[in-house]
């Protein structure tokens, strides 16, 4: 990778990306030990999810995957990429974009596949967000591949786009999920261009629930009763009849 007039094989890792690394590697090491079990609660199924309420699912299928050469190339574009968004943003907010980018991706293959009792696994959907993000923020930097000839990221991000379009179509649900890898590009577009992102979500529950509280208390002020105009005539004697019917 070219940064301005110097090459490097790639970044220093920055600490959230580290630590994400780490967890995929001794997950993975788990997934060996236990079995599909670990795959079965904890990766991304469409049909528990809707009508199980697995919802812990959009988040752990990111640190689950196929085999080694899924989880090398998924390390391998978070370590690249992600350091130097980490970097750009800082830990918090770049950790925040991975779950966004990672659970959006899982979130859109289960609208996709709603009945789907396949388990879909990988960080790909949050790697190809990263992906895009970088593209987005440095699209003239060079990346260097092997066997292939220099190219700026932000041709190498549509490729890939493009490739992962073709792929998705027709597709019922496999444990590579490509419309998650669409996913992931999609919300990571909307969150770079500050249209969707955690802090507008919350801002705009925040709002939805303020005007309903003002709906609420117009209705109440509506419904209280209007005080009797005071009179300074003499109150009349008090008959029989003079008294509340209930």
């Amino acid at each position: 990778m070219r940064y301005g007039s110097q090459v490097a094989i790639g970044p220093s890792l920055t600490p959230t990306v580290k630590i994400i690394i780490i967890a995929n590697c001794a997950i993975f090491v788990l997934q060996q030990i236990f079995g599909s079990i670990v795959v079965q609660f904890f990766g991304l199924t469409p049909a528990l999810v809707l009508f199980h309420l697995y919802v812990w699912q959009p988040f752990t299928y990111l640190f689950l995957h196929a085999g080694l050469g899924h989880i090398l190339f998924n390390m391998l574009g978070l370590w690249m990429f992600g350091s130097d968004l980490e970097r750009h943003w800082g830990s918090n907010k770049f950790l925040r974009f991975f779950f966004f980018t990672g659970a959006g991706a899982g979130l859109l293959s289960v609208l996709v596949h709603p009945s789907s009792t396949v388990p879909t696994i990988g960080a790909s959907g949050a790697v190809y967000g990263i992906l895009m993000a970088f593209a987005l923020l440095f699209p003239d930097r060079i990346i260097f591949l092997a066997f292939l000839p220099p190219i700026r990221v932000k041709y190498l991000v549509m490729i890939m786009g493009f490739i992962a379009f073709v792929l998705a179509i027709g597709q019922s649900g496999t444990p590579i999920d490509n419309i998650a890898h669409l996913g992931g590009m999609a919300f990571a577009f909307l969150y770079v261009k500050g249209w969707v992102s955690p802090s507008s979500i919350r801002e705009s529950i925040f709002r939805w629930r303020m005007k309903r509280l003002q709906r609420r208390f117009k209705v109440y002020e509506g419904q209280r009763e209007k005080p009797r105009p005071r009179t300074t005539t003499r109150p009349r004697n008090r008959r029989d009849d003079d008294f509340w019917i209930n």
